[in-house]
């Protein structure tokens, strides 16, 4: 069973391993979406000391890392195209899982149960973006339920924008 978990200082390591997994995944699938600068060790401290850094645990073990801020996203008031809402809604950024733990489907449990803490905390809304030459996940959102809403430019480059309602069955 899958669980989120806010990241805590000493996960550091492992969050940041994950993250360069995920270089090294972009790379063997044919584009570089995030650079030796970003994200950093230090984007990944300031994720966790901001209280918005997640890990996705799996058998007990930390097999992904995320960042979910509900504080919204600068880059994406200006985008090509037109957002769903404009109501208060969470960023999901920087999401890779553990290469001990790829292909098993966790995007299929980690979705849900961002959209059970963003509900938690009273937000019905979320906003993604991705690279264009990254297919897999813009496959991702689409099965998740995300819709493409246009272009937005974020570190220095335009990305695919993707939102989702979040409807409470409660």
């Amino acid at each position: 069973m899958e669980a989120l978990h806010l990241a805590q200082p000493e996960d550091l390591t492992i969050c940041y391993e994950i993250i360069n997994a995920g270089k090294q995944f972009q790379k063997e699938q044919g584009f570089i979406q995030w650079t030796d600068d970003y994200p950093n060790l230090d984007t990944i401290k300031h994720d966790i000391a901001g209280q918005k850094g997640y890990v996705l645990k799996s058998e007990g073990r930390i097999a992904g890392y995320l960042c979910i801020d509900f504080g919204g996203e600068p880059a994406y008031d200006h985008i090509e195209g037109t957002w769903h809402s404009s109501v208060p809604y969470a960023v999901v950024h920087r999401m890779a899982f553990s290469r001990d733990f790829q292909g098993k489907g966790l995007t299929a449990s980690a979705f849900p149960l961002i959209e059970q803490l963003c509900l938690s905390k009273g937000i019905s809304y979320i906003r993604i973006d991705t690279d264009f030459p990254n297919k897999r996940m813009q496959h991702i959102l689409e099965k998740q339920g995300f819709s493409h809403c246009g272009t937005v430019m974020f570190q220095g480059s335009g990305k695919m924008a993707y939102d989702k309602l979040l409807h409470s069955f409660s």
